[in-house]
């Protein structure tokens, strides 16, 4: 497999800029010329090893950082754009890592250019939601543009994150929260019947959570009230940082940063890194050590990405019943498909199949990465015989040089080509031939039609 070339002029002026060095001195400092610099910085030329070490010699630069970053997550989602039918051809995968590296801001316009016609076309579909929203503005959704702000934060809040870190330190999180509560005169019911999962009355002061949910969410909802009450500075200059387009989507982000506090705080970072690399990751045993659920420890995981103490970078990502996604995060190379569903062939899908199961899978994606890849299915009951149930699967997984880190991949052939199943990301943007499960021609190829002739696909792409 052929090693690929590391291009991050971006990455070299951020750090350039931060020291308050000149490109001379910058060069001198990584031991290379004012030209060769030059070249790198505008990403002409990749960055060297020598390179590499020097910033990490020199600056204190966290190496990790340059493998998984911005640029590759704006290209998925640029060519994810692209393949949209509404463009008749696709630049260049070269042109698309030269525009996000050198031009990203370019590139994030692009994007939500096309989020906004994406929106306008779909409110546009419907006749009756037409007229009805006729006055609407036509911006990007606030869901999707809280969605991207933490995708392209890695997932990973710093100040929040150690912000819950703090809070729980040498104390069980459900009783710091319930200390916490008390001492603002606040008390809590667990309410049956038609109790709502969450539900906090100003007035008389009560934090009510509803019986029938687990007792892990229980105390997420707890600790989410508490984030609500003592985090309400942190959270605004974050939001301001963020500089939402509407205020639905700033509210819906202050709810997604109460969400990320209450999940630190339940499985805080330090302590949760060291059990996770102590138990090789076996997500049943965190869940037991925490008081945390399944699909909240797996989530976790997908967030260890503290500058200087990163833990294995993980993808994670919920499917409903429809296979379409309804939480999706990746540190590693592997970026989902922005609108539809995952690659059919993904073990995430046969989760469904299988309840209460662990599934294991070697997968290959088309650029030739190889990941290890767990799956399982989740419910939520709703607590009564008439109350529907809510079910999921989640998949977790990581690239292939981590995976003797996770007990789930003991005694799988890691070595065997023929045991990695070939996976994508969305038919639009596979390259594969030969795949039995293609809904949809790749929109970057050519295609040929024979009458005379039908193998899988009633089409031969050619490339």
């Amino acid at each position: 497999m052929a090693t690929q070339k590391l291009y991050a002029g971006v990455k070299l002026r951020e750090i350039r800029t931060r020291h308050g060095l000149t490109q001379k001195a910058f060069a001198e400092k990584l031991d290379v010329s004012l030209p060769y610099l030059n070249q790198m910085e505008n990403n002409n030329r990749p960055v060297s090893a020598g390179v590499v070490l020097a910033l990490a010699h020199s600056f204190d630069f966290d190496l990790s950082e340059l493998s998984v970053g911005e640029a590759e997550r704006v290209v998925s989602d640029m060519r994810e754009a692209l393949a949209d039918p509404l463009f008749s051809d696709t630049p260049p995968l070269a042109d698309l890592q030269l525009a996000a590296s050198n031009a990203p801001a370019l590139s994030r316009a692009f994007l939500d250019l096309h989020r906004a016609y994406r929106d306008a076309h779909e409110r546009l579909a419907s006749l009756d939601e037409a007229l009805g929203r006729a006055d609407a503005p036509r911006t990007a959704s606030p869901w999707e543009e809280v969605r991207d702000f933490f995708h392209y934060c890695d997932n990973y809040i710093d100040a929040v994150d150690r912000a819950a870190e703090r809070f729980v330190t040498g104390g069980d999180p459900e009783a710091r929260a319930m200390a916490l509560l008390s001492e603002h005169g606040i008390t809590v019911e667990i309410a049956g019947d038609n109790a709502p999962l969450r539900g906090f009355d100003r007035d008389s002061k009560t934090l009510i959570l509803s019986a029938r949910a687990h007792a892990a969410t229980r105390r997420f909802q707890m600790l989410h009230q508490v984030a609500l009450l003592t985090q309400e500075q942190l959270f605004d200059a974050t939001l301001d940082l963020a500089r939402f387009q509407t205020d639905e989507a700033r509210a819906i982000a202050r709810i997604g940063l109460a969400n990320y506090f209450a999940g630190a705080a339940l499985l805080p970072y330090s302590a949760f890194l060291a059990a996770a690399q102590s138990t090789r990751h076996d997500l049943e045993q965190l869940s037991d050590r925490f008081g945390a659920s399944i699909e909240q420890v797996a989530h976790r995981l997908s967030t260890l990405q503290r500058p200087g103490a990163k833990g294995v970078p993980f993808f994670f990502v919920r499917v409903d019943q429809a296979g379409t996604i309804t939480k999706r995060h990746s540190a590693t190379r592997l970026q989902f498909a922005r609108f539809g569903g995952a690659c059919p062939l993904w073990n995430v899908h046969r989760a469904f199949e299988t309840p209460g199961r662990f599934l294991r899978q070697l997968a290959e994606t088309p650029d030739g990465a190889r990941y290890f890849c767990l799956a399982r299915d989740v419910q939520k009951s709703g607590g009564t015989y008439k109350s529907p149930v809510r079910r999921y699967a989640i998949g977790l997984g990581c690239e292939l040089r981590h995976a003797a880190d996770l007990v789930y991949s003991d005694g799988l052939d890691l070595d065997n080509d023929a045991a990695f199943e070939p996976i994508g990301i969305s038919c639009r943007i596979c390259e594969r031939k030969g795949c039995h499960q293609r809904s949809v021609p790749p929109l970057e190829k050519h295609l040929r039609f024979d009458p005379d002739r039908r193998g899988l696909l009633p089409y031969e792409i050619d490339g």
